[in-house]
């Protein structure tokens, strides 16, 4: 896990789209806080500094509201409508030791051996969800793709998970694959439809011999 970081926010006492569009051109980042039977609160903090933090894997913040300590873990981040922006956090508070279910990044490694066949290698999930206590929580869960052949997949389930971990994605939910190129495959493809659809040469109807004729 990486290490806490502490940033200062603020209460914020009105809401409304038009509040929180106000707050991000002023280099602020809406948020609620809520958990461990408390009430909610809307907060907002510094965008730059928050963003940075992401890009640096930090999922938990020790945050001073107003004096206030609050241990955070970031929930769910919503973007623009183009993906690329965060526009709004999610934190739940948490201890320490307590344990929650997070979504933590897949990262790939190794060269699978289907490419050597020509094959692929597709990531069909990003993420997967485990349940460990906050103070383990990692920035991304290895999978080693070595052993990955042509048509081949790995599951959930396979995933090696550190001691404590447990898997609450179903495990027989489908993380990578290595299959043939697409584009190959639809050239393969084209072919054979034409290879079927093409005409059988025409039978030659030649004229019968005049002696044939007068049988």
């Amino acid at each position: 896990m990486s290490d806490t970081l502490t940033l200062k926010a603020q209460i914020r006492q009105k809401a409304g789209s038009k509040v929180a569009a106000c707050l991000r051109q002023q280099g602020q980042m809406p948020a609620i806080i809520y958990g461990h039977k408390q009430d909610s609160i809307s907060i907002s903090l510094p965008m730059h500094e928050f963003v940075e933090a992401l890009h640096h894997g930090h999922r938990i913040f020790e945050m001073d509201v107003e004096g206030k300590k609050e241990t955070l873990l970031i929930k769910d981040l919503q973007y623009d409508y183009l993906g690329k922006s965060v526009i709004h956090a999610d934190l739940m508070r948490v201890n320490l030791s307590e344990r929650v279910s997070v979504q933590v990044a897949i990262e790939l490694r190794g060269t699978a051996k289907g490419t050597s066949d020509g094959g692929i290698v597709e990531e069909v999930l990003s993420y997967i969800e485990v349940e460990c206590k906050v103070s383990q929580i990692p920035e991304a869960l290895p999978v080693n793709i070595k052993d990955l052949e042509m048509n081949g997949s790995i599951h959930a389930g396979q995933i090696e998970l550190p001691e404590g971990f447990k898997l609450i994605t179903e495990p027989d939910a489908v993380v990578v694959i290595c299959h043939e190129a697409k584009a190959a495959a639809a050239e393969e493809a084209v072919e054979g439809e034409a290879a079927e659809g093409a005409p059988t040469e025409p039978e030659v109807i030649t004229e019968k011999k005049q002696d044939e004729a007068s049988e």
